[in-house]
């Protein structure tokens, strides 16, 4: 099946390779749909399912970097993250991704990487998490380590990860507690250290890229 206007259009924004016989973009989570370098994706906080989200509007505390939140509507194009190697890995576009892999996760819309330091969150006073950096700019705070529950041995869309953050240990987290400004509405994301169910995500919405088979 070809691709949509949408998954074109979101490629062709990204300056990715639009590749042939590619499917649909992914609306609603689907079994055994393997997550790929260059796939356009939001992640599904599991207890939540608001979604990991960004804009353009930095944390008034803390770092006073672009702030990342929960968000509750699934229609939201601010909550879309490209799956992104780290610089000096020889992965592809297209290649799956192993169990146990440091990965990079590029906002669509800012361009800007998820983020974590030692900086507080602001509700909670945990690591907080944010976006930084540009698709020049990078470094490994942006380095997230894929860890797949069970005994999956690659990222597909219809399991539950957790992102462990390189630098600080802290696992990618989010709870009911909301920002009651700003950002009204939407819940705090920040990192943890200790595994909870709190920091458990699937991938949802996106737009996935087939498996690349070329050697």
């Amino acid at each position: 099946m070809a691709f949509s206007f949408f998954a074109v259009a979101v490629l062709l924004y990204l300056g990715l390779e639009v590749p042939e016989g590619s499917p649909a973009p992914v609306t609603a989570a689907q079994e055994g749909v393997q997550i790929t370098y260059g796939s356009v994706i939001k992640l599904m906080h599991d207890r939540t399912k608001f979604r990991l989200h960004s804009h353009d509007v930095p944390y008034g505390s803390g770092s006073g970097q672009q702030s990342v939140t929960g968000f509750p509507n699934v229609d939201d194009s601010n909550s879309y993250w490209v799956v992104k190697p780290p610089p000096d890995s020889s992965a592809k576009q297209g290649d799956v991704i192993p169990n146990g892999t440091i990965i990079r996760l590029q906002h669509m819309r800012t361009r800007k990487w998820l983020h974590s330091h030692l900086h507080a969150s602001p509700i909670t006073g945990n690591l907080e998490v944010s976006c930084y950096g540009g698709d020049m700019n990078s470094d490994t705070g942006d380095f997230w380590r894929l860890e797949i529950d069970g005994n999956g041995k690659t990222w597909k869309q219809d399991q539950r990860v957790r992102l462990q953050h390189v630098d600080t240990g802290g696992y990618l987290h989010s709870h009911d507690k909301k920002y009651s400004r700003i950002a009204g509405g939407q819940q705090e994301v920040c990192g943890v250290r200790e595994k909870r169910p709190d920091n458990v995500w699937l991938a949802a919405e996106g737009v996935y890229l087939p498996i690349n088979t070329s050697k």
